[in-house]
């Protein structure tokens, strides 16, 4: 059974930085994609970024490139979320997601999910 526990989140004001982490348990973490989508209050949930391969290639949504970075230590079994020049439509609960397949940008390809953490950013 795989476990994908969040944290790193809370209130930041804009322009501010949060580091996401999600430290994962169950399956053989450094061979699956991992990802992070949010969800704001009345919204659909979104993706958001995903490290994909071996060689830790990664995709973003436009939303969030060249402000957020994410990254994976294999050893640690953790993937993170830098968080940069955050805008209040940042704000969200951001949730941790341990991919089936190869659908990186919808929910629906995600098997795994955390709890969610949030992110507030204050203007």
């Amino acid at each position: 059974q795989v476990q994908l526990v969040e944290s790193g989140g809370g209130l930041v004001q804009a322009g501010g930085s949060l580091r996401l982490s999600c430290a994962a348990s169950g399956r053989t973490f450094s061979r699956v994609a991992m990802g992070w989508f949010r969800q704001a209050s009345g919204k659909q949930r979104e993706f958001v970024a995903a490290v994909i391969g071996s060689d830790g290639s990664t995709v973003y949504a436009d939303s969030v490139k060249g402000r957020f970075t994410i990254s994976r230590d294999n050893a640690k079994r953790t993937v993170y979320l830098q968080m940069n020049s955050l805008k209040p439509e940042d704000t969200a609960v951001y949730y941790c997601a341990q991919y089936s397949g190869t659908s990186y940008y919808t929910a629906l390809g995600a098997q795994y999910w955390g709890q969610g953490t949030q992110v507030t950013v204050s203007s």
